[in-house]
């Protein structure tokens, strides 16, 4: 007897031999059984999954002696005949062969005489879908109203190519790709039958280059076993069909997560000298990236994979240090590579560019987290936010160096002076819009309350000064007498009129010293993470400009983080008040000491006579500094953020 290749030894021969199949087995058991057999059938699914197989065990059933009936004798003689194919009962055709006009018609002139010796006369047509469109016209009408004795079986691998109008007249199932595990048992039982000693690593390997076909999996074991004699290894497998050991596949997708560049061109280059196909080590390089995030989100379920109890420990150990999103980006990065390879020219160089692509990414943020970030800065910062834009009094920067000195600093409520300055401004209008809210703060907010008129008749003489600490004169002066009160407000006038990018962060920051010829600006601990969008070369060099323009040559700037004197930690204005309208400032005077020390009844007499400090007038629109477009493209912030997303500037608006 002549040799037989695996894949026909071993053809399930009755239901229970089918593999991976169930869904469709058990429901053509069940009609069987309750006697509702349907007149057409159709199988669809890939390759080797068992559609012709299904097809002639459905026929043994209908025509086995004393049928319908599931389970019939292996001896059965009309069984054996549709086995062997010489049943005169059973037509099997094949589609592309035989799809014209004249093939049909001769079918329907023969399925209307009774069978020979079976109670059924079954049609068999293999890749149904060759048939051209007419001669699936012609079978229209017998394939909806065939004789009571005529049963078609249809199977096909392209299901989208079949008419509606035929199968709205078939039962159809869809077969499915047979897992995995599956496989490497039904292979394991098929060695253990042949003779055959095979390691599971073999196995898994088989099953996964057979793609979830069972006929693809036995046939290269027939092939090995040729290769190979009785002894199949890993390796073997491997250095045959092109495929990449689990282990490499495993050692790249580390270097991915791991952002090894080297070592992932590194890999690949071994595995391209090897000859390994790369269109596949992409797909298990897919694979395994697919595995790593069903096992992460579904915190270790092993009925979601089907992977060997090594690939499991692998997962386990690698997961650790692989984030759910990490890994889509990833996965988002090799997928579009894999789209694109069966064109590109270089395979190679498509891989090591998708390597790269995926080393970038998986440390990417996505827009949501952003957003977020931005918000929570937007919440914290609130506060300060709010004294730029509304601040209930000049920035007063002696308070500000009497508290670095030690000195404690006076509320304004408790000063004579302070109780004489009219009440903020209340908004009598309607409220303010959404426009006039956004509206950014303006540049010309003073820094501080304008002198108020000392009267000449009850002016009190001014005490001494007290000797300044250490802490004051580093906060005040460098050698030279710098009063950082005065400067600081030009300093941020001139900046925020050059960058109103940059302006919006400077409500946040205070100025520490001054000292040496260098500036440090100093961010509270709370917006610390103002730090990495302010301390750039190109704002130190926008600083140092404006420097030199007030008279400071050559000097530097320098960002620290600094905890903010208590003058800039007071909350936010009370919301009624208009950002455009900024409040009265406390009264003060030239003389401020003097009074201080003038007796109570001079001080009121003072405070009777003092005038009013001026409200500040709102912010028209054209007092705001237009934006230079071509500075804001240029802004190194932006640029990251563009690059980081991909994007481009559409529109800018203030």
């Amino acid at each position: 007897m002549s040799y037989q290749v695996i894949a026909r030894k071993y053809r399930p021969q009755r239901f229970a031999d089918v593999v991976g199949q169930e869904h469709v087995t058990r429901t053509l058991g069940n009609a069987i059984e309750q006697n509702r057999i349907a007149h057409a059938y159709l199988f669809s699914g890939p390759r080797g999954t068992g559609k012709t197989t299904i097809a002639r065990i459905f026929a043994k059933c209908l025509n086995c002696t004393d049928g319908p009936k599931v389970v019939f004798a292996d001896d059965d003689p009309r069984c054996q005949e549709i086995t062997e194919g010489r049943s005169l009962d059973v037509y099997e055709i094949d589609g592309a062969s035989n799809n014209g006009v004249d093939q049909v018609r001769e079918l329907r002139e023969t399925c209307q005489y009774a069978p020979a010796n079976a109670p059924y006369k079954i049609y068999i047509i293999d890749e149904v879908h060759m048939l051209s469109t007419a001669a699936f016209n012609a079978l229209l009408k017998t394939l909806e109203e065939p004789p009571a004795h005529v049963k078609f079986m249809f199977a096909t691998t392209d299901p989208e190519k079949v008419l509606p109008t035929i199968l709205s007249r078939c039962q159809r199932f869809d077969l499915r790709r047979i897992p995995a595990g599956l496989i490497v048992d039904h292979l394991a039982m098929i060695s253990k039958q042949e003779g055959v000693t095979i390691d599971e690593a073999a196995l898994y390997a088989i099953a996964r280059g057979a793609d979830g076909g069972m006929r693809d999996a036995e046939s290269t074991l027939d092939q090995l076993i040729s290769f190979c004699g009785n002894t199949i290894q890993e390796s073997n497998v491997l250095s045959v069909f092109g495929l990449t050991a689990r282990g490499q596949i495993v050692d790249l997708a580390a270097a991915i997560l791991g952002g090894d560049v080297p070592v992932a061109l590194g890999l690949l280059d071994e595995l391209a000298k090897n000859g390994k196909d790369l269109s596949r080590l992409l797909s298990d390089l897919l694979a395994h990236f697919r595995n790593l995030l069903v096992y992460s989100v579904s915190r270790g379920d092993m009925r979601l994979l089907e992977v060997s109890e090594a690939e499991a420990a692998a997962l386990a150990e690698q997961v650790k240090s692989a984030p759910a999103d990490a890994l889509t980006r990833v996965m988002e990065a090799l997928s579009d590579s894999e789209g694109r390879f069966r064109d590109a020219t270089s395979k190679k160089i498509l891989l090591e560019v998708a390597l790269m692509k995926a080393i970038e990414v998986r440390q990417a943020v996505s827009i949501d987290t952003v957003l977020g970030q931005l918000q929570k800065l937007r919440s914290d910062g609130g506060g300060a936010a709010g004294h730029a834009a509304n601040p209930a009094g000049p920035v007063d920067f002696s308070a500000m160096r009497q508290n670095a000195g030690g000195a404690p600093a006076a509320p304004a409520s408790s000063s004579p002076v302070a109780k004489a300055a009219p009440e903020p401004a209340r908004q009598t209008g309607p409220p303010p819009s959404a426009s006039a809210l956004e509206r950014p703060a303006a540049p010309e907010i003073r820094a501080s309350s304008p002198p108020v008129a000392e009267p000449k008749t009850q002016a009190a003489p001014a005490p001494k000064p007290a000797a300044a600490t250490p802490s004051q004169a580093s906060a005040s002066s460098s050698g030279g007498g710098v009063d950082l009160e005065a400067l600081w407000p030009q300093i941020v006038d001139a900046v925020g009129r050059a960058s109103p990018f940059t302006r919006t962060y400077l409500p946040e920051a205070h100025p520490v010293s001054f000292v040496k010829n260098v500036l440090t600006i100093g961010f509270d601990p709370e917006f610390s993470a103002h730090l990495g969008l302010v301390s750039n070369p190109k704002n130190q060099a926008l600083f140092q400009t404006k420097l030199k323009e007030l008279g400071f040559r050559d000097a530097q700037v320098k960002f620290v983080e600094a905890e903010a004197p208590a003058r800039w930690k007071q909350p936010a204005p009370e919301s009624e008040t208009s950002f455009d309208q900024a409040a009265p400032a406390p009264a003060t005077t030239s003389a401020e000491s003097g009074l201080a020390a003038a007796p109570p009844e001079e001080l009121s007499s003072a405070a009777e006579s003092a005038p009013a400090a001026p409200v500040s007038e709102p912010v028209t629109p054209e007092e705001i500094p237009s934006m230079d477009m071509n500075e804001f493209k240029n802004d190194p912030l932006i640029k990251k953020a563009l690059e980081t997303f991909r994007g481009q500037i559409v529109d800018v608006r203030q």
